[in-house]
């Protein structure tokens, strides 16, 4: 029996206001509790290296979060929206051919003029420097990883993991022990599927009246395009093939400044088929006539991939326990038809500063601020997500034509009638988990090799987006049952982690004629989450590694 380590005590540090992530969530929560009262103490964790290292969007930003957050942003010379959108196209993607789909058809909330496309990653740094300014400490390269409780039950702060541990759990030579932040009040904005926010939603049953969360895959890539192919401004959005009609998800091209395109793909991950590979569709995808001719002669230069919450209105579990609260994508604020969620991330982050603020000025503190979860249905965020709550829920049961034309009404009938729909308010089905079929019953599908040029393998993929994790240190995707791997996601559904993982991180390797070993090239991780929500079983479970691993996306 092996004798129990002694780890020394961790020290802490006191604040008012605790919060994880310096997403655009958290940073706005920061910079807003400052605003109300430049005396508070507020500390945010993040676990990318750097501010912005882990932030992945596409992005096209509604303003409304930064005005309300920053009204004089505009008069910052360093600001990071530089492209305003000035064109919307909307495809239908055939075959071998393209449908363009008028503007007038589209709601109105579909239209992006007045948005800019930007980097998400440095509007975080910009929002960060913003913070500083204020007197905010922001901690990057620490990751939460412990939820710290008081007598009662109630949120009293996070904790840090371990640094320099051995891949076998042991202390290692470089050993540091995590440090405590204890608060009056602890936000989580750890963004989709954090491992924190999953924990407190079990812990307290948040959401044991809401319908179950839905999720999406969202890859990216970054292109320096020929300035003849470069269209500044132009914001493109498709659906369609390469995926067949029962299978939902979508794409977009960005025109950034400085002859930029984002191109990405978002695929719902409540597909059927173990077979289907999002990262080979998305590859699909760029050869498309209507796709492939803006990248003759460009450069890919960045790759990454994250989940997206999908669920919205009927999904957000409740926001708040004893201590604290959810914000931002942890609290799935993401508005799915509008492919957006940074600015409902921006106004959660602000909402529930707001009700934090008047709480400690009153004296409470490791209580609900129950406020903040009575009043954001009738905030601007409820009415963003009330006027969408269809789409997801009929394009599940319709398929992408009939799903997206019952969507798309069911969207104008809302903007028309204040909130009003026909379907009432549907719920969504199952988990995206227990939507996957067994391999008998598909075909596989043959992907077709990459070129190097428009299409690309996972690996050079992989190392376009920094991605770096010791060896040496625990596997922070954690097998809970190998048995049952093997016995269900292998046997039954062919290995589809093979294929669901946009990194290559899962293999099922046989060697001598042995019976295959799931192996987990944990290295490889992008931290998109998609193993933690799509794994048939629910049998690998996200942590977060030691803080300051995983990619490093630097305009992403």
């Amino acid at each position: 029996m092996s004798e129990a380590i002694e780890l020394p005590e961790r020290e802490s540090m006191e604040f008012d206001v605790v919060i994880v992530g310096a997403g655009p969530a958290g940073l706005s929560a920061a910079i807003r509790l400052k605003q109300l009262n430049e005396e508070l103490s507020v500390v945010v964790l993040e676990k990318g290296g750097e501010v912005g290292a882990h932030i992945l969007s596409g992005a096209v930003v509604d303003t409304v979060g930064i005005d309300k957050l920053l009204p004089q942003w505009r008069d910052d010379p360093d600001h990071p929206f530089k492209t305003a959108v000035n064109k919307d196209h909307f495809l239908v993607l055939l075959a071998k051919s393209s449908i363009t789909l008028p503007n007038f058809m589209m709601p109105p909330l579909m239209n992006n003029h007045g948005n800019y496309i930007v980097s998400l990653g440095n509007v975080c740094r910009w929002l960060a420097a913003k913070a500083e300014e204020l007197g905010v400490e922001i901690y990057p390269g620490f990751a939460g990883s412990e939820v710290l409780y008081n007598d009662e039950g109630a949120v009293i702060g996070v904790a840090t993991g371990d640094m320099g541990v051995g891949r076998d759990g042991k202390p290692g030579p470089n050993y540091a022990r995590g440090m405590e932040l204890l608060g009056k009040y602890v936000l989580i904005g750890e963004g989709v599927r954090g491992s924190l926010a999953k924990q407190l939603i079990s812990k307290f049953s948040l959401d044991k009246d809401s319908q179950p969360q839905k999720f999406g895959i969202g890859i990216k890539e970054l292109w320096e395009v020929d300035p003849k192919k470069h269209k500044q401004g132009l914001v493109q959005h498709s659906f369609g093939w390469p995926l067949d009609w029962k299978t939902g998800g979508g794409s977009f091209l960005y025109h950034l400044e400085d002859n930029l395109v984002a191109v990405g793909f978002v695929m719902h991950l409540n597909y059927k088929n173990p077979y289907l590979s999002p990262f080979e569709e998305f590859q699909r995808f760029k050869t498309h006539p209507s796709i492939a001719a803006t990248f003759e002669n460009g450069k890919r230069i960045s790759y990454g991939a994250r989940a997206i919450t999908e669920g919205g209105w009927q999904s957000v579990p409740k926001l708040t326990f004893p201590g604290g609260a959810l914000i931002g994508c942890s609290a799935g604020f993401v508005n799915v038809p509008r492919i957006k969620g940074s600015h409902n991330a921006m106004l959660s982050g602000m909402m529930a500063a707001e009700n934090v603020a008047e709480a400690i000025a009153s004296g409470r503190q490791a209580d609900e601020i129950s406020d903040y979860e009575a009043n954001w249905r009738a905030s601007e965020i409820g009415k963003d997500l009330k006027r969408v709550r269809n789409v997801k829920p009929l394009w599940s049961r319709f398929g992408t034509i009939g799903g997206v034309m019952l969507g798309g009404l069911d969207m104008w009938i809302n903007t028309l009638f204040g909130g009003w729909s026909p379907f009432s308010t549907l719920k969504h089905e199952k988990p995206d988990y227990a939507s996957l079929e067994p391999a008998a019953g598909h075909k596989k599908i043959d992907y077709p090799r990459p070129d190097g040029v428009l299409t690309f393998d996972r690996l050079s993929s992989v190392f376009l987006s920094n991605t770096n994790h010791e060896e040496d240190e625990p596997v922070h995707l954690q097998l809970q049952d190998a048995e049952l791997q093997k016995s269900s996601e292998y046997d039954v559904f062919a290995g589809p982690s093979t294929r669901y993982c946009p990194a290559g991180v899962y293999e099922w390797v046989a060697e001598g004629g042995s019976e295959p070993k799931f192996v987990i090239n944990a290295q490889n991780c992008v931290h998109c989450k998609t193993c933690d929500i799509k794994d048939p079983n629910q049998n690998i479970n996200w942590v977060p590694p030691q803080g300051g691993e995983g990619p490093v996306y630097p305009n992403m």
